[in-house]
């Protein structure tokens, strides 16, 4: 038997009036319904009471502009204006930020403006609320934390590039550095540098900025751009870094401090590219201190990767009472072969019983300060082992940083069974949530200038992680509690099962000894 439809036609019209609710409209299991309902931010009225006077055009609601924020970085969406015209087409994310559908929403510039008009402070003190809840629901331990750093695109191009009008002299800025020791304490600038800007000079009356965009001579004169030579006239606070086999480009670098128990972001903060990471380290160290101590939990283990290496960063550790797991920094040698030191006097002694005396302390191009051990010319000028130990010089000399005590130290924990099982769970922890934030997360370029606007959006994709890693948590301890009562119920139902077949056996039993013995 056959069966015939006829062909079905879909006309709309929209009609004047109409009952809609997006309440209705929304499914209860949504992410932003279960956001909203997991997020009181209404303590933000009275801390962003003081950035606003008592008369003129009302603003954008404090709460409305931060979730419209946070939801540019849950979405990875780029701009502003995305922001609006996403949330525009969402019934989800309406109902998150308490807009109707036939509501005009804010003007994409509005949240450009209130972005500038709120202080640090107020972004800070939101990631910390985000921070205790997840300490509340027991997704931070605390005790251990892994520390990486990620280069994020700052909002300005290379094309905009101004040369340093202080380096238009090479010679006179340099020997102006050596003779003032103030300055060389500060600025030191070595042969190296001195060789880098001569070639920066030998090229600059091409101007980088008139030359034919991603043309060959611009390559090759990128080559010798730097922080030392030039700066961003867009954003002064941008730093130029580079990363083999990639392009320079101006930056900031994020770092990230990161829980190693359920990978919750305890602290990021932004810093200048021209910065070394092991410059970063007790900064980030002080701050995600402070940020646990407020919870009661207290830090005891950092891990970090080389670059955080340095008797700065080693000392701020020890300060704080915390035990790192840092690789030492490459030129440092735990030993010299064929000399031994002693400590009481401070000198290094040969294998023949030459003394290799302190000298004095030098820095080095990267700024280290080394300790200088040295033999006279006249001890080792008869030596047989001369060719071997010094070659051509007249005398052997032995260079130790001023921190060897900190790294030797660091040394010897880096050889326990645990200081690799300690590498492997740092490079787990931190670098996923590296990956996410800046692939997932719209931390690959921020869309603001200078460092303290890049801060509050660095923290608020910390945020957006955060939230993210709370609500999984939640969901799934919700059904891990329904699986053990489920469980618990299960297990009571065969209890009483139990107990009812050893009573039906035992009735039985009974009744059958009875009817014999009447028998």
């Amino acid at each position: 038997m056959l069966i015939f439809f006829m062909q079905g036609k879909k006309h709309y019209t929209e009609q004047l009036f109409k009952t809609f609710r997006l309440s209705e409209r929304v499914p209860e299991d949504n992410f932003y319904r279960r956001l909203r309902d997991l997020l009181d931010l209404k303590w933000l009225y009275a801390s962003t009471k003081k950035y606003y006077g008592t008369e003129g055009q009302a603003s954008i609601d404090p709460v409305v502009f931060f979730k419209l924020i946070l939801i540019g970085y849950l979405e990875n969406l780029g701009s502003d204006r995305r922001i609006i015209n996403t949330v525009s087409m969402r019934l989800d994310i309406l109902l998150f930020i308490g807009y109707d559908i036939d509501e005009p929403l804010p003007w994409h510039s509005t949240l450009s403006r209130t972005r500038q008009l709120y202080g640090e402070e107020v972004f800070k003190d939101l990631f910390r609320q985000i921070l205790k809840q997840c300490i509340d629901k027991g997704m931070v331990a605390g005790r251990r934390q892994a520390m990486d750093s990620v280069a994020v695109k700052a909002n300005a191009s290379m094309s905009k590039l101004a040369e340093k009008e202080v380096l238009d002299d090479v010679n006179n800025y340099t020997d102006e550095l050596n003779n003032n020791e103030e300055s060389q304490r500060n600025n030191t600038v070595s042969s190296a540098m001195k060789r880098k800007v001569d070639l920066h000079h030998s090229w600059k009356k091409k101007a980088y900025r008139d030359m034919p965009k991603g043309s060959k001579e611009q390559q090759a004169a990128s080559k010798f751009v730097s922080n030392h030579t030039h700066y961003s006239t867009t954003d002064p606070d941008a730093g130029i870094s580079v990363k083999p086999g990639k392009p320079r480009q101006l930056n900031y670098h994020a770092q990230v401090a990161v829980d190693t128990a359920h990978h919750v972001i305890t602290q990021i903060e932004s810093h200048y590219a021209g910065k070394r990471d092991s410059q970063c380290l007790s900064s980030v160290v002080k701050n995600t201190v402070e940020n646990l101590k407020q919870n009661d939990l207290t830090v005891e283990e950092v891990l970090a990767d080389a670059g955080y290496s340095s008797g700065e960063a080693l000392q701020a550790l020890e300060e704080h009472n915390i035990k790192g797991y840092i690789p030492n920094f490459g030129q440092y040698k735990p030993s010299r072969e064929g000399f031994t030191y002693d400590k009481e006097n401070d000198r290094y002694t040969c294998s023949r019983g030459i003394h290799l005396p302190f000298k004095k302390i030098q820095t080095t191009s990267l700024g280290y300060q080394m300790k200088v051990y040295r033999s006279s010319a006249r001890d080792c000028g008869l030596c047989p082992l001369r060719s071997i130990c010094i070659g051509k010089s007249d005398f052997k000399k032995i260079d130790d940083s001023v921190d060897k005590p900190l790294y030797d130290r660091m040394h010897a924990r880096l050889q326990t069974p645990k200081a690799k099982r300690m590498k492997k769970l740092r490079s787990s922890t931190v670098e996923p949530v590296l990956g996410t934030l800046v692939n997932y997360l719209n931390m690959r370029r921020v869309n603001t200038r200078g460092i303290k606007q890049s801060n509050k959006c660095m923290l608020m994709a910390a945020i957006a992680y955060n939230l993210k890693k709370l609500m999984r948590f939640t969901a799934r301890k919700v059904q891990a509690d329904v699986k053990a009562m489920q469980q618990s119920l299960q297990n009571a139902f065969f209890d009483v099962l139990s107990a009812i077949k050893l009573c039906s056996a035992s009735y039985s039993f009974c009744t059958i000894k009875n009817e014999i013995e009447f028998c």
